[in-house]
């Protein structure tokens, strides 16, 4: 019973060695073959490759980043100017052609001629090669030139010949005719005007003055000029002076820190003339209430002879 026992596990054990054996077989039969992709080259092979054509990548790289900033420090440094494209000059006809219209007046007045006529203008003769142009002198030329010859005659016979217009001369003298007719008026209205330097003892000039005297100036000085407000005008004591051109200098231009007003703008000078003289003509008058003397005693032929 050992002995059957012990055959067949050797049995089962020779069958399971076949059998591994014929599947190992049926294997290799059905096993598909797959190419090489390596091209017969190793990984560190294709490695090094790589590495190579990214360097070479690089390197390119590098050397057009280096020629871009070298141009641009350059360019920095010494800048390059930008030049524009120059414009082509049209030909007289272009210009025309482009305007869509004729020569202006202002062309023709002038008598311009374009460039490209220059061949028409050409006069059919040479010397050592230099060529002669038939440009006539311009229209507005002669125009201006023969008018300044019919002026310079017109001119000759209305002040020269025909003595119609007055020469240099003759103008001289009625310019000074009109200047002494201007003087003389100008004298004339001046007599009628009286200053301080001019002023004069008029007795005629009384009976105005009262007038004036009464409107304008009773209220400060009376209506005799026995001095209210103002100074007393009919005794011999003056503040500022009692000949007549120092009375009508205080009624012209006033005395503003006493409180006389100015009267230069509001009295033409013959009334203050006027005024002048009949202020004067209260001298010795001995109104009643008169107020007391101020100033100091004019005596008016010591003045006169002290201004002699």
């Amino acid at each position: 019973m050992k002995k059957f026992s012990l055959l067949m596990m050797l049995l089962a054990t020779a069958f399971g060695s076949f059998a591994q054996e014929a599947a190992a077989a049926a294997e290799e039969e059905t096993k598909v073959v797959i190419p090489d992709p390596s091209l017969g080259i190793s990984t560190t092979e294709l490695l090094i490759i790589t590495l190579l054509v990214f360097s070479i990548i690089l390197l390119f790289v590098a050397i057009t980043l280096y020629k871009s900033f070298k141009v641009i420090y350059q360019e920095s440094k010494n800048p390059t100017p930008y030049k524009t494209k120059e414009d082509r000059r049209l030909e007289y006809e272009e210009w025309v052609k482009l305007n869509g219209e004729k020569p202006s007046v202002w062309t023709k007045l002038l008598s311009l001629k374009p460039l490209s006529a220059e061949k028409d203008l050409e006069i059919p003769h040479a010397y050592d090669g230099i060529k002669e142009l038939n440009n006539p002198v311009p229209a507005w030329f002669n125009v201006l030139f023969y008018g300044t010859l019919i002026f310079a005659a017109g001119y000759l016979y209305y002040y020269h010949i025909g003595e119609h217009g007055e020469r240099q001369d003759d103008e001289y003298k009625t310019e000074m005719a009109k200047a002494d007719l201007a003087k003389q008026k100008f004298l004339a209205k001046s007599a009628s005007s009286v200053d301080e330097n001019s002023v004069k003892i008029d007795p005629s000039q009384i009976a105005v003055g009262k007038g004036v005297f009464d409107a304008n100036c009773v209220a400060c000085h009376g209506a005799a000029g026995e001095g209210l407000v103002g100074p007393n005008l009919t005794d011999e004591f003056w503040l500022h002076g009692g000949s007549v051109k120092d009375v009508f200098k205080v009624i012209k231009y006033g005395v503003p820190e006493k409180g006389m007003v100015s009267w230069e703008k509001n009295m033409s000078s013959a009334n203050i003339s006027a005024v002048t003289n009949y202020i004067l003509s209260l001298q010795g008058s001995k109104p009643a209430n008169p107020k007391a003397p101020q100033g100091e005693k004019y005596d008016a032929a010591a003045a006169e002879a002290v201004a002699n």
